[in-house]
């Protein structure tokens, strides 16, 4: 079990894994680059299109975790969590630029094939990436569990597609080496393009529901039900409100408790369930509003459809 980490560590261990990152991916872009010019390989082509975006996508995320990690002040009392959605949406649009630029490029050598040569070398390019990037997505994979950084473990998601990506090409490569068929090749770079366009998309919306306020996944708002439900003293709730902070979350919920209670000890009981909730979900800002319980108002519930209750 890793011992608990204070927050200089865990901001420390996440610099370190987008730092390892970037280093790769410039690394990655100047053999690709050399494997694209002497093999003419529209996959290796595209395989250097989308390290090109890595080394993009890591630097603003390195700049993203930087400035999310600066604590609350007066100017923003929630902190700078949302940073981390920002520059998610910068790097969907060039993911999207990407995959399209690999797509036109496929459909022109449809019309105007080019030969390949040096597959060997591209092989052998390829194959360096591949190791290279397992490897870093076994360390990205540890710093995430140690720090439960959301940024940390979206790129290392990033990364793992990327391994499909070095063996698809991989195996594009052994084809036309071993069977002359060229076509394969502007085919697997049209399967990437298209890939790329995809995750353009999924990393767009997760960063807009994020910006916009979406709710938490249910598992989450679930488990903060459960939680209010065991606690001692509530005997109702109402109104549970959820956000993403940047991997921060937020909750908001209207507590129920006997009206006859004094002050102290509803706030007593209060403290108990956040203490719980933050017992689950580290870093959490819970909002709780004390309400008498059986107390007649107007309520979100009630104000949104039936299936938004809980």
């Amino acid at each position: 079990m890793h011992k608990k980490l204070n927050s200089s560590q865990i901001n420390n261990l996440k610099k370190t894994a987008v730092t390892a990152s970037i280093v790769l991916a410039c690394l990655l872009c100047a053999i690709k680059t050399l494997a694209s010019v002497y093999t003419g390989s529209l996959a290796i082509l595209s395989s250097l299109i989308d390290s090109l975006s890595d080394v993009f996508a890591s630097s603003v995320s390195y700049v993203a975790v930087k400035f999310s990690t600066k604590p609350a002040n007066c100017s923003h009392r929630y902190g700078y969590g949302r940073a981390e959605s920002l520059s998610a949406l910068i790097q969907a649009a060039f993911v999207a630029g990407s995959g399209l630029f690999v797509l036109y490029d496929g459909i022109n050598r449809i019309f105007n094939p080019t030969p390949l040569h040096q597959t060997t070398f591209g092989l052998i390019v390829m194959i360096i990436s591949l190791i290279a990037t397992l490897i870093l997505i076994s360390f990205q994979q540890y710093v995430a569990k140690l720090t439960s950084s959301v940024a940390i473990s979206a790129d290392s998601a990033h990364y793992t597609v990327d391994v499909l990506t070095n063996l698809s090409i991989i195996l594009s490569l052994i084809v036309v080496k071993i069977f002359d068929i060229s076509w394969f090749d502007i085919l697997t770079a049209g399967l990437i393009s298209l890939y790329l366009i995809y995750n353009a998309y999924k990393i767009a919306s997760d960063a807009i529901g994020a910006l916009t306020d979406k709710e938490l996944d249910d598992t989450i708002r679930n488990k903060v039900v459960e939680i209010v439900k065991n606690c001692d003293g509530v005997k109702g709730f109402h109104d549970l409100r959820s956000r993403d902070l940047g991997g921060v979350y937020l909750f908001e919920i209207h507590l129920e408790f006997d009206g006859n209670l004094s002050l102290f000890e509803t706030h007593k009981l209060t403290e108990n369930v956040e203490n719980k909730i933050k017992a689950e979900f580290d870093n959490a800002q819970i909002i709780v509003h004390q309400d008498p319980f059986g107390i007649k108002e107007s309520r979100l519930d009630d104000v949104l459809d039936g299936n938004c209750k809980l």
